[in-house]
């Protein structure tokens, strides 16, 4: 065994996953004398972590399994801490022959939810329940929240805003999660305040489409358009410097709650009951929600299209509580 007490923390994929692992991090580099930690995720995925200074060492994973077994084997790990756990992570767990904890992901509880809407799921934020893989080690949860580090050439500015505007992430990855585009104009003709639009390039014609039909209804409204302009590293930066962020179950969702952020958090086909909402241990945010359909949730991650074709979960939502709600927050 080396000096260190190296640990390989393995999460795949994607965004708001792994921002939800960074507690395990720090609670393994702060409380657990003299360890080591290292991070296996997806290529796509590495620049999340490589900022981070609780973290020794990012491996990537891209195809080549073998291969990556074989780095791996050379860092000679004294633990694993499996928060992924599905097949190439027990693959890789079997190869490397190395004491393991595994995050039990709960699936057949969720397919019992999503199928027949019997909850069976425990009252656990998905974050605790990462840390509680770690309980052999005697560490605790430090409350602390969500950790996310942003570069130094990422940090940046927007041209005639500062920290007095509001971030609205219009994208999501699955259509039952964005907020749909005449919600949103409803939404932010009610706003008083600027707003910064945060999306993909798959999002610009969405938001010009809104900026277009908000124009018509207030000229003098103070929109931003980032949609498509940054990267991820830089639109964490506009969530940091929002005072109000409305968003969707997204990744920069999670990014908000790292930064402690006031959020209004609002859902369609998944559910705040899978335990993914924003994790503020020591504060609260606003979760938004139609509880009145028997159909959510439909899916633990999301489709291309409503299952149901009328998308109600979204499309019912009170516009004006939101828009009320977030002037609230932002005046406080």
């Amino acid at each position: 065994m080396s000096s260190k007490i190296k640990f390989l923390i393995i999460r795949f994929s994607s965004i708001g996953d792994i921002v939800l692992t960074s507690p395990v991090v720090r609670i393994i580099k702060e409380q657990i004398g003299n360890s080591e930690v290292h991070f296996l995720t997806k290529t796509e995925y590495s620049f999340i972590l490589s900022n981070n200074p609780n973290i020794t060492k990012v491996h990537s994973f891209e195809k080549n399994l073998t291969k990556l077994i074989a780095e791996l084997k050379y860092e000679h790990f004294d633990y694993i801490i499996d928060l992924h756990n599905n097949i190439r992570t027990r693959i890789i767990k079997n190869k490397l022959q190395v004491p393991s904890f595994s995050f039990n992901k709960l699936n057949f509880k969720k397919w019992m939810f999503v199928n027949f809407k019997q909850n069976k799921l425990p009252n656990i934020h998905i974050v605790d329940r990462y840390i509680n893989t770690l309980h052999v080690f005697d560490v605790t949860n430090d409350n602390k929240g969500l950790d996310y580090y942003i570069p130094k050439e990422d940090e940046i500015s927007l041209p005639n805003l500062d920290s007095e505007y509001i971030a609205f992430v219009i994208g999501a990855k699955h259509f039952t999660k964005q907020i749909p585009t005449e919600k949103i104009v409803e939404i932010c003709e009610k706003l008083d305040f600027p707003i910064v639009f945060l999306g993909g390039k798959s999002d610009e014609v969405k938001s010009k489409k809104i900026i277009a039909s908000l124009r018509e209804k207030r000229s003098n409204l103070n929109i931003f358009d980032g949609c498509g302009k940054y990267n991820l590293n830089q639109s964490a930066s506009i969530i940091k410097n929002a005072k109000v962020v409305i968003t969707p179950d997204t990744g920069l969702m999670h990014i908000a709650a790292a930064f402690h952020k006031k959020i209004i958090s609002v859902w369609g086909n998944t559910v705040p009951d899978f335990g993914m909402y924003p994790y503020l241990p020591n504060e609260k945010s606003v979760i938004v929600e139609n509880k009145n359909l028997k159909c959510r949730p439909c899916s633990k991650i999301g489709f291309s299209t409503c299952p149901k074709k009328h998308f109600k979960c979204m499309a019912d939502l009170d516009s004006t509580y939101i828009s009320d709600l977030a002037n609230k927050l932002f005046k406080n």
